[in-house]
């Protein structure tokens, strides 16, 4: 209801017009680029080589004093035209003959005397107020101003008949300078505006009000005055002045700017305008002199709805504070504002006031303002901005008895509630409460109307809310920007919340659960937080970017990650994490899979590959070669005359003799065999102990027939004790064929025994894979045996 009452005001206002007559021509202007700006730039005549295209040009505000047709007439196009504040004293409104797209001509605050009509169909802005006339420029031409909306004059003298040239025109605004304007004195002037909506006169800053004139508007809406200097004196001369124009029915706003003015003469003023058919009475920079006392005034019945008074300079230091505040407070209209002022205190009224609106902003009210007072029960709205108001809890006190109270805006004040055993006291009706920009902490939860829809509570010191909170369960709207939360809050203590304003707080990992909790949510603004992008932020990341954005305000631009240092200055929704490395349960899993599957895959490969051969025949040479090393080559070399003697059966005997012996011996290396090494006269143990000893290593070919043989048994018995005996290891076991376990018989413990503990080397199928057996077998019984050993393992053969 506020902003509706102050935009009807606003409307008549003289920068609205300009500003949306100007507004429209530039914005059209910018969008083709075709402005030019040489305002304030020290020009004393036009420049040239302006743009042919230039459509808005502003020259105000330099030293320009004479204008040619030489200088505008080839930009055909212009539309905007500014040459206000120059030093132009005489003009040819012909030289705009070839402009004739001119919309906006601004020739205010110049030096003109003289003006040379010429017709400008399309214009719509002309202003020539401010300048040296002594009589109303207007010629008959201006009769052809079809459009003109606002036309700007200058006088020092009037005539009734001054204005018949435009008696025609609607005009919306009408400004007129009468800076310079003199009569003498008992003389009187008359001026007659047929047609306008809004009246603007502007007097003389330092003079004593003293214009005789009677001036009369038709359809007046919208009267405005500037510069008024009053006192007791001359008061008269202004309440007349102001009879006329205020006589017709249709006037409805009446501003009063810049006055200076006796408390006396203020009052008379209030007293003459209450029974007139003004509704909205405006006053700014008003000054009070001399003295205040007690004034009579007379609440008659009045169309009069608002009041609004902003930024009044009190010369009067000694005064009754109760003949002030008692003419306002008793005031019989249904608005009030008083702003920008050095009010201390505000009565309550005496009687059942009709304020449904009071605006005390910007003023020294203390928390004594209307306590006990209860005849303000239809006020509506009441704003206390930016006073000296300190405690919530009498803040409360004082809404008790305002029954209709439905807005109160305390903020930009030092209010803070300790809640030391103080239950606040508020009127119920209270639906939108401001308490911005204050002190108060997590405690004000606890001292709210209980019916309020709509708090603001941004700029306060609050660093959590409470979760226990039970009186807000009306709550739709909640403002909690530039405060400490850490957390967005629960939506059990505010089950109708819509709206939620809680950005720049200190929240680093809110909630991922807050639009299942807060389900009624349809906007909120959270940005601006020092969000921590870790993995906890990631469930929120995913809700809130599948909530609308008309939901979610400012999203995703200020949402941005604070920390850690690599991600800061990432936005949200650009931020990415692996949900594995988030879950350590699905991570342990993950690895145990992948180590499961890898196990699997390399134990497939091996098999198909036959990888395990390979891998224990490498080791078997790797072996071999490092036990090489550590025995003294010198005293085998003495005691030895073959490098292998070779255990088998004899049904492997075509095997070993046309395998494994040819492919040996072709390396030089000696082999002893039981059928030509054994000698004759000895018996079989003798000899296989004898070739055991004798040889450098044993060779035993293990298959199914192997452990059948008895012989064999007793060989590989034999080099077993030998084995031990002499600390060596010169075993070698090659497998054949492959023997299962269970048919290995009992009394063989020491084949199952060397099975089971040492390596063997296993004859492969494939032919590709003999090389590297030969290779391995031939590397572990290398060695140099003497000469001598050789040439008696010669006999032997």
């Amino acid at each position: 209801m506020t902003k509706d009452k102050d935009s009807v005001v606003r409307s008549f206002h003289f920068v609205y017009i300009v500003t949306f007559i100007v507004g429209n021509i530039i914005q059209s202007s910018d969008e083709s680029e075709f402005a030019v700006d040489m305002s304030n730039s020290g020009l004393t005549q036009v420049p040239k080589g302006l743009p042919t295209k230039t459509q808005v040009l502003d020259m105000s505000q330099n030293y320009i004093s004479e204008l040619h047709l030489s200088d505008i007439s080839f930009l055909s196009g212009l539309k905007v035209l500014r040459l206000s504040h120059n030093r132009i004293h005489c003009l040819d409104i012909s030289i705009f003959k070839f402009n004739q797209d001119l919309e906006y001509l601004d020739l205010s605050h110049n030096r003109l005397q003289k003006l040379s009509c010429h017709p400008i169909t399309n214009l719509k802005h002309l202003d020539l107020s401010f300048n040296d006339f002594d009589a109303l420029p207007l010629c008959k031409e201006f009769g052809n101003l079809t459009q003109l909306n606002f036309l700007g004059l200058s006088a020092t003298k009037l005539q009734q008949l001054d204005l018949l040239p435009i008696a025609h025109l609607h005009l919306n605004y009408i400004l007129l300078d009468l800076q310079g304007y003199y009569v003498k004195e008992n003389e009187a002037e008359s001026l007659q505006i047929l047609n306008t909506k809004t009246l603007h006169l502007v007097f003389h800053p330092n003079n004593l009000f003293s214009v005789q004139v009677n001036i009369s508007v038709n359809t007046l809406g919208c009267l405005q005055l500037t510069n008024i200097k009053l006192n007791n004196y001359n008061c008269q001369v202004f309440i007349k002045f102001l009879s006329e124009l205020t006589r017709g029915p249709t006037l409805l706003n009446f501003t009063l700017n810049h006055v200076e003015t006796t408390w006396k003469c203020l009052v008379r003023v209030f007293q003459f305008l209450w029974p007139r058919p003004v509704e909205y009475l405006n006053i700014y920079n008003l000054t009070t002199v001399e003295s205040i006392g007690e004034e009579d005034f007379t609440y008659s019945e009045t169309a009069l709805k608002a009041l609004k008074m902003e930024h009044i300079t009190n010369r009067v230091f000694l005064f009754s504070q109760t003949a002030l505040y008692r003419v306002f407070s008793e005031m019989n209209i249904m608005m009030l504002t008083i702003s920008d002022t050095p009010f201390i205190h505000m009565l309550c009224p005496e009687t059942t006031s009709t304020f449904k609106f009071l605006n005390f902003t910007q003023n020294v009210l203390t928390d004594s303002i209307f306590q006990k007072c209860s005849t303000l029960v239809r006020l509506e709205t009441l704003i206390l901005r930016n006073n000296e108001l300190k405690d919530l809890y009498k803040v409360g006190l004082m809404t008790k008895d305002m029954t209709s109270l439905e807005t109160l805006d305390v903020s930009w004040n030092a209010l803070v509630y300790d809640g030391h055993n103080r239950n606040c006291t508020w009127v119920g009706s209270i639906v939108v409460l401001n308490l911005s920009s204050n002190v108060l902490t997590d405690s004000v939860f606890r001292c709210l109307p209980p019916r309020v829809k709509v708090l603001d509570l941004h700029h306060n010191r609050i660093s959590n809310i409470p979760t226990d909170v039970t009186s807000l369960e009306a709550l739709q709207e909640l403002n909690v920007a530039f405060n400490s939360l850490a957390h967005f809050p629960r939506c059990g203590s505010f089950s109708g919340l819509s709206v939620l304003t809680i950005d720049y707080n200190e929240i680093s990992n809110p909630s991922a659960h807050f639009f299942q909790s807060c389900q009624k949510i349809r906007s909120i603004k959270a940005g601006n937080n020092p969000f921590q992008c870790t993995c906890e932020l990631r469930e929120f990341i995913q809700s809130i970017s599948q909530v609308s954005s008309e939901v979610v305000e400012g999203w995703p631009d200020s949402y941005e990650c604070d920390s850690p240092e690599s991600s800061k200055g990432t936005l949200l929704k650009d931020f990415h994490v692996s949900p594995l490395s988030c879950n350590t349960a699905l991570l342990i899993v993950t690895i145990g899979v992948t180590g499961l599957v890898f196990a699997v895959t390399v134990t497939v490969l091996c098999i198909y590959f036959d990888l395990p051969w390979y891998l224990r025949m490498v080791c078997q040479w790797t072996q071999t070669q490092r036990r090489a090393r550590n025995i003294n080559l010198d005293d085998l070399q003495r005691t030895l005359q073959f490098h292998a003697f070779i255990s088998y059966s004899e049904h492997d005997s075509a095997w070993v003799k046309n395998e494994l012996v040819p492919c040996l011996e072709k390396e030089d290396i000696r082999i002893c065999l039981h059928e030509r090494n054994f000698v004759p006269g000895k018996s079989i143990v003798e000899n296989i102990i004898n070739c055991i000893e004798k040889s450098y290593k044993s060779i035993f070919v293990l298959s199914p027939n192997f452990v059948q043989s008895e012989w064999c048994h007793y060989e590989l018995y034999f080099a077993h004790h030998h084995l031990f005996h002499e600390g060596s290891n010169n075993l070698i076991l090659i497998l054949l064929e492959p023997i299962p376990q269970n048919s290995i018989p009992c009394n063989y413990h020491k084949l199952k025994t060397l099975m089971a503990r040492r390596t063997y080397l296993e004859w492969p199928k494939e032919k590709n894979k003999h090389g590297l057996f030969w290779a391995n077998l031939r590397a572990s019984i290398h060695i140099k045996l003497m000469k001598q050993a050789k040439e008696i393992a010669h006999t032997y053969i």
